[in-house]
């Protein structure tokens, strides 16, 4: 699976209530919780988003409270992947469940907003296209993949009975 959008760049230990405010969290229509993504630290984000982007972040992305709401607002928002240095366990599975995908790079700070992203999940690749610079990522497993594909756990899980 490749995917291609433009990095949106972010630092460390961003919690989910940065990524979608407690304020919320009534709602669990993907896009209302869209709108609402991120508003907390950047008020320009969703404007600036184009469906298929890229959320770039440093340590500890989605650390905070463990809301399944974050990584839908994210999709909702139109992000089609998110690539971190680390990211809080509870927000990984969630992402996953959800549908998705998320990848862990040791190195993102060469990365920065607005650059040209390329990503290919199955091999682990990152390509800025705008640098033209490859950086490496742990391989998003295969199974992984079909879930993403799905869109969500729940939906591979009825495909697979």
């Amino acid at each position: 699976m490749i995917l291609k959008g433009k990095a949106h760049k972010f630092g460390d230990n961003i919690n989910t209530d940065d990524i979608i405010a407690a304020k919320y969290l009534d709602s669990c229509d993907d896009d209302f919780l869209g709108s609402k993504c991120m508003e907390t630290i950047d008020t320009t984000f969703i404007k600036r988003v184009t469906r298929g982007d890229i959320i770039v972040a440093g340590n500890n992305f989605g650390c905070g409270s463990s809301r399944e709401h974050a990584p839908v607002s994210i999709k909702g928002a139109g992000i089609s992947l998110v690539i971190a240095k680390s990211f809080a366990r509870i927000f990984y599975r969630n992402s996953i469940n959800v549908g998705l995908p998320i990848l862990v790079c040791d190195d993102t700070s060469k990365i920065s907003s607005l650059d040209l992203l390329e990503v290919d999940l199955q091999n682990g690749l990152i390509k800025d296209v705008t640098k033209n610079k490859m950086f490496s990522s742990e391989k998003f497993p295969d199974f992984m993949q079909e879930i993403i594909k799905k869109k969500g756990l729940l939906n591979w899980i009825k495909s697979s009975v």
